[in-house]
């Protein structure tokens, strides 16, 4: 620890999206923008590169990108803007709405067998972000994304335009939706970008193509179907076009024909003639289409990326010794475009500790056309990313960053963190049945005596009858003679077992926090409680 600094240096002015750490925002802002490399979220590894398509060989003429795409919007197009009802709530996840002529083949069920929803990010909003990364990724513009999404419990009334049905019919799906004849051309030109349309779902709209790599029989929309661009309007327009649903043997079913001519071809005119145009066309309709939401639902703001942004902040307490562990992302830098870090901690005594940060590692966002340099908070050993030998007393109230010459606070706020309790490395094992796959453990919690702790308890996640991810909360009470380890903490104990993982919560000053690091009873990390034999 080191007395308060005097520190004489210019404050940086940055525009922070909001104030760190807030759960649902920093989970939502490291999906959208930690994407790959370090602590990367790994969807988007799916698509690169973008003619990937997880269910099969290279060759079969689909793509995870085009699937992603259109189950959005299949999600989307059940909306009623007069009823609010039905819109991007992951409804399509149902095998009711898969299964409708509408909704034909596996993109649907390909897509959500990918998706894994988290206590912060569930269904509707992991599909909106693929399809984000989709478009983003493979060469199209930034699509402004907003959270929040609320998953369906039950499927949604029909209403996905059909290839089959006349211009009157699908200029009525799109406006029951919201959207108007331009936008329709607009959103079936910007969905048709990529992929294109499969034999064996649509066997009287495709032929049997027998063509290299493209054993699925898919013909392509346009001719750079797996990129973001124009040419789906540049060869609509020049008249060489082989999308099938414009230039397909059944007329009848020939949709894209009808709804690009609409207007007398005006916009795709205008789709043709500007990349630009289309790109932020595009990139407007996308995001209506993606924040159709059910009436009552509320989204975020447009998710932004915090300039600089820490990340995994946990507190342990190691015998006597206040251990932290943690991250710092800086957005869209390098390593020599950071240079040296200093972080500085103020802590519970108005003193403000510091230290070096070491380089960590690269994370990368938009197919790697943005890099983010990422410090660990510990120079000597990165692997283990924590700071030992903490003052228990003094504590950690909040974090700021010093980066060349100026220090990053979040305008003045600093970044909070909370030391009010954490896992104790006395936690141990008091029952060891290999045979049956049983162990045991008393969880020991270190909880700040100083602190306004008024309710701790353990976090277990589990899952609905739909799917959707529920948190279960078992309260740890204040023992009546709790252990004592240092003047700053006394341990609250619970049994628990290795059935289940865990986070550790609490309510302090009334509001609730949660642990970043999961948890779970583990002979390899705990160690024997006195006495027990493992």
């Amino acid at each position: 620890m080191f007395p308060l600094l005097t520190l004489s240096l210019s404050l940086a002015t940055l525009t922070h999206a909001y104030i760190w750490p807030s759960p649902q925002l920093d989970a939502l802002e490291a999906a959208r923008f930690d994407q790959l490399g370090l602590d990367g979220e790994q969807l988007a590894g799916r698509l690169n590169p973008c003619d990937s398509f997880v269910f099969a060989l290279d060759g079969s003429g689909r793509t995870n990108a085009a699937d992603w795409i259109r189950t959005a919007w299949s999600d989307v197009a059940t909306y009623d803007a007069s009823a609010g009802t039905g819109g991007l709530d992951a409804s399509i996840r149902f095998g009711e709405e898969q299964q409708r002529p509408e909704n034909a083949g596996t993109s649907a069920s390909d897509t959500f067998a990918v998706v894994t929803p988290t206590r912060y990010i569930g269904y509707a909003d992991t599909l909106a972000l693929m399809t984000t990364m989709a478009i983003e990724n493979c060469g199209g513009p930034v699509i402004p994304f907003r959270g929040g999404r609320v998953d369906a419990t039950e499927a949604n009334a029909p209403g996905v335009p059909q290839p089959q049905q006349d211009l009157s019919s699908h200029t009525a799906a799109f406006a029951r939706a919201g959207f108007s004849q331009t936008d329709m051309i607009g959103l079936v030109a910007c969905g048709h970008t990529f992929g294109g349309v499969q034999h064996s779902v649509y066997p009287n709209i495709v032929n049997v193509l027998n063509e290299p790599n493209d054993a699925d029989d898919v013909a392509d929309f346009d001719s750079t179907f797996v990129t973001f661009d124009n040419n789906v309007a540049s060869e609509y327009i020049s008249g060489t076009t082989k999308n099938p649903l414009v230039v397909g043997f059944n007329d009848t079913t020939n949709s894209d024909k009808r709804i690009f001519g609409s207007d007398g071809n005006v916009t795709m005119k205008s789709f043709a003639q500007s990349p630009s145009l289309f790109a932020s066309t595009c990139s407007s309709l996308f995001a209506r289409m993606l924040d159709t939401v059910p009436s009552g639902v509320e989204l975020t703001d447009v998710i932004t990326p915090l300039p600089i942004k820490p990340a995994f902040v946990e507190f342990s307490l190691n015998n006597k010794s206040l251990e932290m562990a943690g991250q710092v992302r800086f957005w869209n830098q390098t390593q020599s475009q950071v240079g040296t870090v200093i972080m500085l901690w103020d802590d519970h005594l108005g003193g403000t500790g510091i230290e070096t940060l070491k380089f960590f590692g690269t994370g990368t966002y938009k197919a790697g056309q943005v890099s983010s340099a990422w410090y660990g908070f510990n120079t000597s050993s990165p692997n283990t990313n924590k700071i030992l030998n903490l003052d228990p007393v003094a504590g950690v109230e909040r974090l700021r960053f010093l980066v060349n010459d100026q220090v990053q606070d979040q305008g003045g706020v600093g970044f909070a963190v909370q030391d009010a309790y954490m896992f104790s490395d006395t936690s141990c094992i008091t029952l060891n049945e290999p045979q049956i796959g049983l162990v045991v453990g008393r969880l020991d919690v270190a909880v700040r005596t100083s602190a306004n702790l008024t309710r701790l308890y353990i976090e277990t996640s589990g899952s609905d009858a739909f799917g959707r991810v529920t948190v279960t909360e078992t309260d740890i009470t204040r023992p009546a003679q709790p252990v004592v380890p240092n003047p700053a903490y006394e341990l609250w104990s619970l049994t628990v077992n290795s059935t289940f993982g865990f986070t550790i919560g609490a309510v302090v000053d009334g509001e609730k926090f949660s642990t970043t690091l999961g948890r779970s009873v583990n002979t390899n990390q705990w160690p024997a409680c006195p006495g027990v034999l493992i």
